[in-house]
């Protein structure tokens, strides 16, 4: 125990780290200890704080009390509604300090920093291939468990990535969003662009 500036301050004897009450440094200590005090009576899982228990039987529960005032988007979080508000409001605090990029979640900046450190801390238990973030690596794993997890409302046909589904939607839609910029002609498929524009590029080969 030690005093700053009038005020008693409880100190972590692992780190050092202060505290203006007693109860914030027995919660804190539980980060160095790992006791997880709290339990979900519905699935067993453990937590170091009640507050986090809280949060995550709304998971089983359904209950999501924050909602946006915007477009009705309901969260479990505070701080998951905070994050979301900042799609409408365009507010990016997180800026990178290598690159001028800026982005609207913590997780998204630590994601992007990889790319520049090179960084690539998810691997592949099947074939060893890393990644820089978890997401590219869920959908990796597809290729090895064969996993398809979108379907096609219209046909029995299924994807292993949602773009993969969204692009073969335009096969029933006869929507052509991809639009060759020397000619003007439109496809279904971005990869038929790709394709198509090399017609082009042979035909100024030959001249």
């Amino acid at each position: 125990m030690a005093k700053n500036s009038g005020k008693t301050l409880y100190q972590c004897d692992i780190c050092e780290k202060s505290f203006t009450r007693k109860a914030r440094l027995t919660i804190h200590i539980r980060i160095h200890t790992g006791e997880k005090p709290y339990h979900c009576d519905i699935c067993g899982r453990h937590f170091s704080r009640t507050d986090d228990l809280i949060i995550h039987k709304r998971v089983h529960t359904g209950e999501k009390p924050y909602g946006c005032e915007i477009c009705g988007q309901a969260f479990t979080r505070r701080d998951s509604l905070t994050e979301h508000w900042r799609i409408h409001t365009g507010e990016k605090p997180y800026q990178c300090d290598m690159c001028t990029k800026s982005f609207s979640k913590r997780s998204n900046l630590a994601d992007h920093k990889r790319i520049h450190t090179g960084e690539k801390p998810f691997q592949c238990d099947f074939c060893g291939r890393s990644f820089n973030q978890s997401n590219q690596l869920t959908k990796h794993k597809r290729v090895h468990t064969g996993e398809k997890p979108y379907p096609c409302d219209i046909c029995d046909k299924s994807f292993s990535r949602n773009d993969e589904l969204t692009a073969h939607k335009h096969v029933h839609t006869g929507e052509k969003p991809y639009q060759c910029d020397i000619c003007g002609k439109s496809f279904s498929q971005s990869t038929a662009v790709t394709v198509h524009k090399r017609v082009h590029t042979k035909e100024k080969a030959y001249h």
